[in-house]
Parts: C-alpha cells; structure tokens; sequence
C-alpha cells in the first residue's frame, strides 16, 4: 500500500448527491468532481522548527476539501483513483 510523506493525505472521492435540495436531478456531465473524501492513509506530520506536528485526520475520516486546492494531485494507485492533498487544504470532519 502507499504511505505518504509529511503532512500528506491519500483520500478516495466519495460521490456527490445527483439531486438538488429541491428535487431537481443534476445529470452526470453537468456534475463537478466532489469535494469530500474518505481518508484511505496519512503522513506522519510536518516538520517545524526540528519537531513534528502530529497530523489531525485519520484513517476512515470522511473530509471537505477545497476544490481548487494548490496541492491537488490526482493519483492511480493498483488501478483506483485517490487524491493526494496537503492536510493544510482540508477544510473540516464529517462527523
């Protein structure tokens, strides 16, 4: 499995809802990518400073993250689909 390095996250997308608060139902070619995942594996932390700041999501979190995030990258991992993302551009927990 892969591991990533300081601060980094490996996230799978999970699926947007394809209906509107109003019942409208949005076609898939009409959909953004989804900006929240489930968190598959994590760093062990950044380094500041010589000290390492220990990471605060987890392994099974579910995440927002920003959609334009700088550190976006989109990975292939044995043939699924992950996002790799600074922990600095998740936005919160889903509790």
């Amino acid at each position: 499995m892969f591991k990533p390095l300081n601060n980094y996250v490996l996230m799978e997308r999970l699926p947007e809802e394809n209906k509107t608060a109003g019942g409208i139902i949005i076609p898939d070619t009409a959909k953004e990518k989804p900006s929240r995942g489930r968190v598959v594996a994590v760093g062990d932390g950044a380094i500041e400073n010589g000290n390492r700041i220990s990471m605060t999501v987890k392994v099974g979190d579910i995440v927002l993250f920003a959609k334009w995030a700088a550190s976006l990258n989109e990975v292939k991992i044995d043939g699924s689909d992950y996002v790799l993302i600074k922990e600095n551009d998740i936005l919160g927990i889903l509790k």
